[in-house]
């Protein structure tokens, strides 16, 4: 019955008008998908498609307790989680942000209100990026996340929206010739991310203590490692100033004895090894347009981990380092940020402009490491350095020349704490 359920719903989503449906990135139906290889976005538009049928019968999203901002648990018809969603305007400084923590802040401390090497409200933005960045180079860490318009009753809304709506749904049930000239007679979509919800997943952290008490076997803490430096690689590019131990997930299973075989006369037991899996996600802190410089450094946490002391392997080489070593991969790569970054009613080029530049210096420093044989903390401890792409009126198209058409500088300041 609950398969069925599921197959009505998404036949149901698949008959909504494209108004009403909304599964693409705005305005950019192929930004992301054509770099997916393994397909699995057909499957994230089935699962958004489920979750508006879900809306519609009345089985709204869920506001997640944790955290500063409105962040959204989205179930199926079956009550199934499949996804959360983070509204724009519900972002930790949005004006509706039904917390009130980030309010407080503001109210109280003000000169402390936000971080100043970031930009206000694109939290969403750098969760769809990161998801871009993550399919870009094949990481395959980050659950899939696209920028969507989604509406419910249990999203905060203002108390003139709710009245609008309410007074237009009256009009309509009353008086339906009127109600046919209204362009829109529910409450407003909001315009957020919305990220795959991935199962049997847990903090970091509590792996981390696990493992302390019972190591990983030789073959389990190779796997980790290599999960664990397509962390460090996108972390790094996209410079997240957020991710400590409680913000990244593993999925991990003890190994267990699957089955017993006998054979010439010995008992033998078959043991499945488990698989590690990493989940990078609360990517919203990402894409600064400068490096931090003022009170806090925003440190990657997993840098005091023992994992960020082994150098980088050769597999993580391979898989990035032929990417990240052209610098027209590099400048496609900020192209399609650029694509998605747009959609954004406030985007300022110049601001963008010194985003990308953050990112190219990121690339820099994480190739020259790769190629040197560094360890992770070893790449964190090398200076920061911003690489601004040249303006001359003479240019015609986009420059491929390093050295004709970019800029390199490093940072002179440092900020006050280092360890926080």
């Amino acid at each position: 019955m609950a398969e069925l359920n599921a197959d009505r719903a998404v036949a149901a989503a698949a008959t909504k008008p494209a108004s009403t449906t909304f599964t693409r990135l705005l305005d950019q139906p192929d930004l992301v998908t054509r770099y997916d290889k393994r397909g699995d976005f057909r499957h994230f538009d089935e699962q958004f498609a489920l979750v508006e049928a879900a809306i519609d019968q009345d089985i709204y999203p869920e506001l997640i307790s944790q955290g500063s901002s409105g962040s959204y648990l989205c179930k199926t018809v079956d009550g199934k989680t499949v996804g959360v969603f983070k509204p724009k305007n519900e972002e930790p400084y949005g004006h509706l942000n039904p917390k009130w923590t980030k309010w407080m802040q503001k109210l109280c401390c003000p000169c402390c209100f936000g971080r100043g090497c970031l930009v206000l409200n694109q939290g969403y933005l750098s969760e769809a990026g990161a998801s871009l960045v993550d399919q870009k180079l094949q990481l395959f860490i980050v659950p899939k996340t696209k920028v969507v318009r989604l509406v419910s009753e249990s999203f905060n809304y203002s108390a003139m929206d709710r009245a609008k709506s309410k007074t237009k749904r009256n009009l309509s049930e009353r008086f339906p010739e009127i109600g046919r000239k209204f362009h829109r007679i529910g409450l407003p979509p909001k315009t957020g991310s919305f990220q795959l919800f991935v199962k049997d997943y847990k903090d970091a952290d509590f792996w981390l203590r696990r493992f302390e008490q019972e190591p990983l076997s030789e073959s389990q803490a190779k796997q980790f490692q290599s999960q664990f430096e397509r962390l460090v690689v996108l972390d790094y590019i996209i410079r997240n100033t957020d991710r400590g131990n409680d913000n990244w997930l593993l999925q991990y299973d003890k190994p267990e004895v699957e089955e017993a075989k006998e054979e010439e006369g010995e008992d033998w037991s078959l043991v499945k090894v488990p698989e590690i899996r990493i989940a990078a996600i609360d990517n919203g802190l990402a894409f600064p347009f400068k490096h931090p410089d003022e009170w806090r450094a925003y440190p990657y946490y997993w840098a005091w981990l023992p994992q960020a002391k082994i150098p980088f392997s050769e597999d993580i080489k391979q898989l990035v380092l032929p990417q990240l070593s052209d610098m027209h991969f590099v400048e496609e790569l900020c192209d399609e940020l650029h694509d998605l970054f747009k959609i954004d009613k406030g985007f300022d080029k110049n601001v963008f402009e010194r985003q990308m530049a953050v990112v190219r210096g990121q690339v820099l420093n994480l190739t020259q490491a790769l190629k040197d044989g560094k360890a992770p903390v070893q790449l964190v401890q090398m200076p920061v350095v911003t690489i601004d792409r040249c303006k001359s009126p003479h240019d015609r198209g986009r420059l491929r020349s390093f050295s004709d058409s970019f800029t390199q500088s490093f940072q002179d300041r440092a900020p006050f704490f280092s360890w926080c």
